[in-house]
C-alpha cells in the first residue's frame, strides 16, 4: 500500500460480490490520496472517513430516505459536517457508501474497468464530503475537472470522455 494518509479509513463490506478487502483497501487509499493531493484539502491527524462497500437494496434504502428517491444508485455521501472547501477539515468527514451491482451495471455498460469505475466513484464520493457539488453547470464542470485530474494521477481514463 502507497505511503500513510492524513485520513483514518474506516472500511466496511455489508453487501455486495466485492473484490477482497485488501484490494478495496488499496483502491480507497489511492483515490483518498488523488483526491485530497488534487484539492490540497488538509486533514488534521486522526481525521477519519467511513467507507461503505452494500449493495443495491441497501443503498435504495437510503436512498429513499435520505433524497426521497426510491431507487438504487451508484454512490451516497453524507457529511458528518457541512463540508467548506479550503477549511481544515473536522474530526470525521463522513460515509461514501457504493452499491455494488449498480456500480457492475453501469461499467459494463459504459465499458469500463470495474476498478476504475469504483475508484471514480470513491473520489466523486469524497469530493462532496470536500464542499464539491454538482447542481449547476459551473459546479458540475469544476468538480469533473477535479475528478479527471485526480484520475489522471492514477493513470485512470477520463470517465466522461
Amino acid at each position: 500500500m502507497p505511503g500513510p494518509l492524513p485520513v483514518e479509513i474506516d472500511l466496511l463490506v455489508e453487501g455486495g460480490d466485492w473484490a477482497p478487502e485488501a484490494e478495496l483497501e488499496v483502491m480507497v487509499h489511492e483515490a483518498v490520496a488523488a483526491a485530497m493531493a488534487e484539492t490540497g484539502a488538509i486533514a488534521e491527524e486522526g481525521t477519519e472517513l467511513s467507507v461503505v462497500f452494500s449493495d443495491d437494496a441497501h443503498i435504495q434504502q437510503l436512498n429513499a430516505q435520505w433524497r426521497g428517491k426510491d431507487k438504487p444508485t451508484n454512490v451516497l455521501s453524507f457529511p458528518a459536517f457541512s463540508p467548506k472547501r479550503g477549511a481544515p477539515l473536522p474530526p470525521l468527514l463522513g460515509d461514501i457508501v457504493i452499491a455494488f451491482e449498480t456500480v457492475i451495471r453501469e461499467a459494463a455498460l459504459e465499458g469500463k474497468e470495474v476498478r476504475h469505475h469504483i475508484t471514480h466513484l470513491l473520489i466523486h464520493g469524497l469530493l462532496h464530503l470536500l464542499g464539491y457539488d454538482h447542481e449547476t453547470g459551473e459546479e458540475a464542470e469544476e468538480m469533473e475537472a477535479v475528478e479527471r485530474r485526480a484520475l489522471a494521477r492514477l493513470a485512470i481514463p477520463d470517465p466522461y470522455a
